[in-house]
């Protein structure tokens, strides 16, 4: 395999809308962890502190698809760096962990989103067991959709 210079340089785009895209998830579970203390420290109950649990082990997988990915993007540069000074096969090596660090950063951000659905599935239990004694169902909603 040839490696040049512009090989690891395209994996700039992809990793800077990758860490914009984490550090997005990042800022929006903050905001609602922040949101939760709130209403925790005002109303305690248990559903709550569980629901913030869970929101902390999400924010601790962030913190780690970005280091994986800020990981990634400091090989790339000391890639292009080792291309430039001539140590092609050291370069090739650290292209390679490169790589591996961005499939460990894409690994855990599924692993998150699991997390996510999981969540948001026990929301959507909620609302269909519990639909409200004083709120009418629209008619023109099925009853239960089918997961597949």
């Amino acid at each position: 395999m040839e490696l040049t210079l512009t090989t690891p340089a395209l994996m700039f785009s992809t990793l800077s809308l990758l860490l914009l895209a984490y550090t997005n998830r990042f800022l929006g579970l903050a905001s609602r962890i922040r949101s939760l203390h709130d209403h925790y420290i005002r109303n305690p109950d248990a559903v709550l502190f569980a629901q913030i649990s869970s929101l902390r082990k999400r924010v601790h997988l962030i913190r780690d698809m970005q280091a994986a990915g800020i990981v990634s993007l400091f090989l790339c540069v000391a890639c292009m760096l080792l291309l430039f000074v001539g140590q092609i096969m050291i370069a090739q090596w650290v292209f390679g962990f490169s790589l591996l660090m961005l499939l460990i950063s894409l690994a855990i951000s599924f692993w998150e989103i699991n997390i996510s659905v999981d969540a948001l599935n026990l929301h959507l239990k909620d609302i269909e067991s519990n639909p409200g004694s004083n709120r009418e169902q629209p008619k023109n909603l099925p009853e239960k959709v089918d997961e597949e």
